[in-house]
């Protein structure tokens, strides 16, 4: 399980600097922010991306969520693992909800999401799920 909490881990602070750097105003891989905001946002006209306090909530959250497997083994651990998978998954349903994909038409976030926005989540949250199995037992 070490090798899966590593890998959770490691992706998830990867995700939480990229969520930083936007928090700070840096728009990094795209350097136009109209750009960045139509792959990484993809709401319908967005042209700005999210402010500093919504990005570092968001690097908040994946950074507990990457320190999670590293806590002591106890019931809450468990049950932290599996809502934390919960999310990843409702996340994962979302690229491909109808509605999610009439709230976010923007190109590419909208082929992006379907193609490795949404893959991607379905990937942490069963990773997530074996990790809470095995803290389970």
């Amino acid at each position: 399980m070490t090798i899966l909490s590593l890998i959770a881990s490691v992706g998830l602070i990867i995700i939480a600097a990229l969520h930083l750097l936007w928090s700070l105003g840096y728009w990094w891989p795209i350097k136009d922010e109209a750009e960045l905001a139509r792959t990484v946002v993809g709401t319908k006209g967005v042209e700005k991306m999210p402010g500093a306090v919504a990005c570092s909530l968001v690097v908040v959250a994946l950074l507990f969520a990457a320190a999670w497997p590293w806590f002591p083994e106890t019931a809450i651990k468990s049950l932290g693992l599996f809502g934390i998978a919960m999310v990843f998954q409702i996340r994962a349903v979302l690229a491909y909800a109808p509605f999610w994909k009439r709230a976010t038409p923007e190109q590419p976030f909208r082929r992006l999401d379907e193609a490795y926005y949404g893959p991607l989540c379905i990937f942490f949250g069963v990773i997530f799920m074996i990790l809470a199995g095995a803290a389970a037992a």
